[in-house]
């Protein structure tokens, strides 16, 4: 097999990032856009020594559950990499790779996961569920400015104005910065000269509230002719907020450390339940609200709380779950390393009317050390970015010993890892659940409960 190849494969397995896998006499192929049950014609891009890659050229049979994705940009954009897949065989996807990564890398007895694994949690409307956007500009082959999304793995500018997982208000805010920036000759930001200034526009929706924040990121401190700007903006309905983010580094980081409020409030607000919560540019929030409801929901079932509980949220964020907890808590407290999180979660807390919250603003690896003779924790809840918990920060849980450990992951394979280290250490699988919050992606949540077993 080499490079330019053409190959007739039967789809047999899906990878990490949505890509098919097929063999060929026991070598796997990954295939962008090709899905479980397709068999394509293929030509090989790359061989390694174990196996390659190649690109879709022609499906020959379609897979029974592939379908024609509505979005016009779906493959080549990449954000969606499984959406000419049905949602119902994208359900039934994540609910196997979650099972699939604790049994092989997690260790997870199969009988045991039959017991306590509930169905997922999918959506009844699988679309224009983000409550966030961020767009980055470029510009054409004829010079024009133009906005997008990236190809997956590249900075190639796929041009799009309406996201269909995006809230519909986003191609209106689009279409006012593109008419105005192309009025006034305001250039997109230039990577490889670092000159230009439009970099990116943040758009932000609170999805019960209607309210809209645009934030465009510029490689300057100013805005030309930004009074035209802002005067068009606020002829949309909903808008709350314009700010505008100060990112003059050469970093693939979309936000700048400045924001300048330039009309409205600094925020917008948002709902998740009967909770309201501001959020700033750089807020940290689930950017699909519906399905934020259902896990916090899950969350509070398996803390199974009465009242009496003293709670440790470990990577709180701006407290979404913490004020969530608190309700129903004795105490609890909150640890986030970003100490704008930690000023938005006070804010929220007392926005909440909530006050049997303390916050941190610490790394988790240091400060929930300091707190490990405290006997007294009941609860320990965690909800850590992709690289899951900080070896310390396990060590630490373990010493603790709390009755219960409730775990939101956001990706199987760290969950998996954690679970064989907290299983093996006195702690056992009491409940878990998928959760789709990012329909049309491969990615999915996972919420599992853990009970010491000593109890």
């Amino acid at each position: 097999m080499k490079k330019n190849d053409i190959v007739e494969v039967e789809i047999t397995d899906c990878g990490i990032n949505g890509e098919g896998i097929g063999k060929l006499l026991g070598f796997p192929l990954f295939i962008k856009d090709a899905l479980i049950g397709d068999t394509i014609q293929a030509r090989i891009t790359k061989v390694k020594k174990n196996y390659a890659f190649a690109r879709l050229e022609k499906i020959i049979t379609p897979a029974k559950e592939r379908i024609t994705p509505p979005c016009p940009v779906a493959a080549p954009c990449g954000g969606c990499q499984i959406q000419a897949l049905s949602y119902p065989a994208q359900l039934t996807f994540k609910e196997k790779k979650v099972k699939d990564v604790l049994m092989r890398l997690g260790k997870v007895p199969e009988g045991l996961l039959e017991q306590v694994m509930e169905p997922i949690i999918g959506m009844n409307e699988p679309y224009r569920y983000r409550n966030k956007a961020q767009y980055p500009f470029g510009t054409d082959k004829e010079g024009n400015l133009i906005a997008g999304f990236y190809a997956g793995r590249t900075h190639h500018l796929v041009t799009t104005d309406d996201c269909l997982i995006g809230a519909k208000e986003n191609k209106d805010v689009l279409d006012v910065i593109l008419r105005h920036a192309r009025k006034h000759h305001i250039a997109a930001y230039d990577e490889e000269t670092r000159t230009g200034l439009l970099r990116h526009v943040l758009i932000r929706k609170g999805t019960h509230t209607g309210e809209i924040m645009v934030c465009p990121v510029i490689n300057g401190k100013t805005y030309p002719k930004v009074d035209s700007l802002i005067e068009e903006l606020t002829k949309l309905p909903g808008m709350t907020c314009i700010a505008l983010s100060i990112n003059t580094q050469n970093t693939n980081v979309i936000m700048g450390e400045e924001i300048q409020t330039l009309w409205g409030t600094p925020y917008i607000t948002d709902k998740i339940g009967d909770l309201e919560f501001r959020l700033s540019p750089l807020s940290f929030f689930q950017v699909n609200s519906q399905q934020t409801e259902k896990l916090y929901q899950k969350a509070l079932d398996y803390a199974g709380l009465t009242g009496n509980e003293t709670i440790w949220d470990i990577y709180c964020g701006i407290g979404t779950i913490t004020c969530f907890l608190a309700r129903k808590a004795k105490q609890v407290y909150g640890i986030e390393v970003i100490p704008e999180a930690i000023e938005d979660a006070k804010e929220n807390a007392k926005l909440n009317n909530i006050d049997n919250i303390q916050f941190y603003a610490q790394k988790a690896e240091d400060e929930l050390p300091k707190h490990k003779e405290d006997k007294k924790t009941d609860i320990i809840v965690v909800d850590p970015p992709r690289k899951g918990l900080d070896e310390k920060v396990l060590e630490t849980i373990i010493y603790m010993e709390p009755k219960k450990i409730v775990y939101v992951s956001c990706d199987p394979a760290t969950l998996a890892r954690d679970i064989k280290y907290l299983r093996e250490h006195g702690y056992e699988l009491e409940h878990l659940t998928p959760v789709d919050m990012f329909p049309h992606t491969v990615h999915v949540e996972t919420i599992v409960s853990l009970q010491r077993t000593d109890t």
